[in-house]
């Protein structure tokens, strides 16, 4: 439970909180190297050794979330290539009640997500969302990424939220984990981001979806 008299600001993640992480691990884990071997002739499994040793390279930095990056490192337009799956980016259960019950509880809200802003402007266009939320972060803003310090002290010099009454959701225990060095009082991870692999993520408060934290909003 959360007791939102304590929560004036409420900071969101996109990809595996409020939007199901599978289009993402589809896109790169099988559409990519498919579309990545037929247009550089290689097999598929070849295909698929170069790009994950390549993700597992940059894991977590910026380059990691850059669209640009991908396109230029791999010579192909990877903004034009996530669109071929879009059918795939479908919110998580409950989003919608969960958004709208924040707005009516007069909750300050921002989308605070890795994404590239070509990536976000995608996921937007397929779903209902956007028009929640006071303020749209990318970490490219910042040049930084969610996992630093660096970022959150940077978004805190332009957002003037008080971390002692601000609840941050992420799926990404490194994330969370940076917002608490940080100062953010308030945190909630995500069991099972992608709803077609099971995960429970123990080593902070978490939820499946948002219906468990939705009393207290709902009469707002």
């Amino acid at each position: 439970m959360i007791n939102w008299e304590c929560i004036d600001t409420v900071l969101l993640d996109m990809d595996g909180t409020l939007l199901d992480l599978h289009y993402d691990n589809h896109f790169w884990l099988t559409h990519l190297p498919q579309r990545y071997a037929t247009m550089k002739a290689l097999d598929l499994e070849s295909a698929k050794k170069e790009l994950y040793d390549h993700i597992d390279a940059i894991q977590g930095t910026l380059d990691w979330y850059c669209l640009d990056y991908w396109s230029k490192s791999l010579g192909l337009n990877i903004a034009a290539l996530k669109k071929e799956t879009k059918d795939k980016i479908k919110e998580r259960p409950y989003v919608s009640e969960f958004l709208s019950g924040l707005k009516n509880n007069n909750k300050t809200l921002y989308l605070v997500t890795n994404s590239h802003p070509v990536g976000i402007d995608i996921k937007l266009e397929q779903t209902s969302i956007g028009d929640f939320f006071d303020k749209i972060i990318s970490s490219h803003q910042y040049q930084q990424p969610k996992e630093t310090i660096d970022f959150w002290q940077r978004f805190h010099q332009d957002i003037h939220f008080n971390p002692e009454r601000t609840l941050f959701i992420d799926d990404n225990l490194s994330v969370l984990n940076a917002a608490v060095d940080f100062g953010i009082k308030h945190i909630l991870g995500i069991h099972q981001p992608d709803s077609q692999i099971g995960r429970k993520l123990t080593e902070v408060p978490a939820i499946y979806h948002f219906d468990e934290i939705l009393p207290g909003l709902e009469n707002g």
